[in-house]
């Protein structure tokens, strides 16, 4: 019997904003750490590239935004084969809520419902009851056809706007409504912003936006066990990419690709696990699903299945580091960054910083860079932060192990030039192998 495949994003949810992550405001997120008690999280996982089309793109085709022809929020190319094109040859039934058109073209992910949420009635993404509703009628549709389903369903928080901001009631003209809202003196800032009072209200705003995401998740889970189906779905649970302020998403950093990933199969899994040794991707969705599905692989993916890591506790040793990268914005701009990370330390190649081009991604809208450039008049260290963020340098090198939020460039430090070579020389080979259009700048620069 063929299982069911429930796949739960949020969109721009942090690492670590779950409280199972670590996030300290007691109950933000009860119900996302509900399905990781119940089933696995990885520590080490990631998303391929962090942005949200890109993103999605990798997860359903398995490959690198460069080989399935999306770098950035263009359509995949017509002869990659997607993961829908291949369970609706197997017989299953193939949903998505919410965020359907992030993956593109649509002909090309055979959907047999597709919902948007995107509007006034739905709460534009954001209402957890609209999911459950939506979801119930989505596995039953399922069950009427007689099929297995792969139903992916998408909240749009904690994207901006965020719950209760400014910028909320001028793009929707109303608030959302929410049931809890976080105090600015309820949360602990991430460590990659400055404690200024406009950055800690954007932030609680932000995560009243994740409870309420939370609440989406506990949504989604009550449909699927009033659905009967619960005990024979497997789900998986994560976010697109890291939360939108500077120095998370559309860049490289930890706290823009690593994302909280929760894997949920009754029967299958021993619930409780907690992976800290392997590091698992976004092209590995695609082949760790068809594997689950009993399904062959597909030629011309990039990922591997981590399904013997689930289901046999076996190992993988090769999966000892991940390779990330960024291209365009949704704005259409070009900003070319490659990233090679292992359990301590992390390398970053920037081919656009030439201390001219100016970076502008979405998180430069809201309260918290203008705080932060305006603090710049004042401090030091919040000058030079905005100076990083807005050129960057070359290449950045930091210990991800004492420095999350990437504060200490090691990369001209000598004592830290082996350990350098080393992740240029693996990301060089990830490039060459993969076809990646920057691997004859990136070769002519660090001298391979």
């Amino acid at each position: 019997m063929k299982p069911n495949v429930l796949l739960i994003t949020v969109d721009d949810m942090n690492y670590d904003s779950p409280g199972m992550a670590g996030c300290s405001i007691p109950g933000i997120t009860p119900n996302i750490d509900r399905l990781a008690a119940e089933g696995m999280q990885f520590v080490n996982s990631h998303v391929t590239i962090a942005v949200c089309q890109p993103s999605r793109s990798v997860l359903m085709t398995g490959r690198y935004p460069h080989r399935n022809g999306a770098l950035g929020f263009e359509p995949i190319a017509q002869d990659v084969t997607t993961l829908q094109e291949q369970l609706r040859a197997a017989g299953y039934w193939n949903g998505i809520i919410g965020k359907e058109d992030h993956l593109a073209p649509l002909e090309k992910y055979c959907w047999d419902s597709c919902i948007s949420t995107m509007n006034k009635t739905s709460g534009y993404g954001r209402d957890p009851k609209v999911y459950y509703e939506q979801t119930k009628f989505s596995v039953r549709q399922a069950k009427e056809a007689g099929k297995p389903f792969f139903l992916m369903v998408n909240s749009h928080d904690p994207h901006r706007p965020f719950a209760g901001s400014r910028d909320e009631l001028a793009r929707y003209g109303q608030h959302t409504p929410v049931r809890r809202t976080i105090a600015p003196e309820e949360v602990d800032l991430p460590g990659f912003l400055p404690d200024l009072p406009k950055v800690r209200e954007e932030v609680a705003e932000y995560f009243t936006s994740v409870h309420r995401a939370d609440e989406t998740v506990g949504e989604i889970m009550r449909a699927l066990k009033e659905s009967g189906e619960e005990d024979h779905t497997l789900v998986m649970f994560l976010s697109d990419n890291g939360m939108a302020f500077p120095f998370a998403k559309t860049n490289c950093y930890l706290n823009s690709t690593r994302t909280p990933w929760v894997i949920r199969w009754p029967n299958h899994i021993q619930p409780g696990r907690v992976d800290s040794k392997h590091f698992i991707s976004g092209i590995d969705y695609m082949p760790t699903v068809l594997e689950a599905a009993g399904l062959p692989p597909v030629e011309g993916m990039d990922g591997r299945s981590f399904l013997p890591l689930l289901t046999e506790s076996a190992e993988q040793p090769e999966r000892d580091h991940v390779f990330t990268m960024f291209n365009r914005t949704s704005g259409n701009k070009d900003y070319p960054m490659r990233c090679m990370q292992n359990v301590t330390f992390g390398y970053i190649w920037n081919d656009w910083s030439d201390q001219q081009t100016v970076f502008k991604n979405e998180s430069q809208d809201g309260l918290t860079f203008k705080a932060m450039v305006e603090g710049a008049n004042e401090n030091l260290e919040i000058a030079q932060r905005v100076q990083l963020f807005l050129y960057r340098v070359r290449e950045e090198l930091y210990d991800f192990s004492t420095d999350p939020d990437a504060f200490h460039n090691l990369i001209d430090e000598p004592g830290y030039a082996d350990i350098a070579n080393d992740l240029r020389r693996r990301l060089f080979e990830v490039m060459q192998a993969s076809d990646d259009p920057r691997t004859a700048a990136f070769k002519r620069e660090v001298g391979f």
